[in-house]
């Protein structure tokens, strides 16, 4: 089985792709430009998730879900790209599950306030990588690919 991690945000949307076995497919950002408005930006993450489903045809995807944010408009944003992930996701026929950051942490290093570094050690580790380079971004979806696949037992959304 083929799983879509996903790191949400609209600056940078990290992405990832895995199987079941632990085996790292690929993985990478979905950049979108500042000065552009938000409804284009969204628009961006929508074709750029569209293209990765279609290229790689995951069964599952995850996605981490936002506590909290200090910034409104920050929180406010990334609420809109969680909403793109979850329409684009619904209309690619995927089912998803959301996870939140410690149970991704717990997941992956067996510590819920586990580090950055802590966790790309372990990814490293987990799909048996000498070294992960990247945005912190396209290693947390690879972490929460990873969490998907470890607790996944059916209990999805989106179909």
């Amino acid at each position: 089985m083929k799983i879509l991690g996903i790191d949400p945000g609209y600056q940078l949307l990290g992405w990832s792709v895995i199987d079941s076995n632990f085996k790292l497919l690929d993985f990478g950002i979905i950049h979108t430009e500042t000065a552009l408005p938000i409804q284009e930006r969204l628009f961006i993450i929508h074709k750029g998730l569209s293209e990765i489903i279609s290229l790689y045809k995951p069964q599952s995807a995850a996605f981490e879900r936002i506590f909290f944010s200090r910034n409104t408009k920050t929180a406010m944003n990334v609420a809109y790209s969680i909403g793109t992930i979850m329409l684009t996701l619904r209309m690619e026929g995927l089912e998803f599950s959301e996870y939140t950051p410690i149970q991704v942490k717990k997941s992956v290093t067996g510590f819920g306030r586990a580090s950055k570094e802590q966790v790309r050690e372990m990814i490293m580790r987990l799909f048996n990588l000498k070294e992960i380079s990247g945005p912190d971004d396209a290693v947390d979806a690879i972490a929460i690919a990873a969490c998907h696949s470890m607790n996944w037992k059916g209990n999805i959304r989106g179909k």
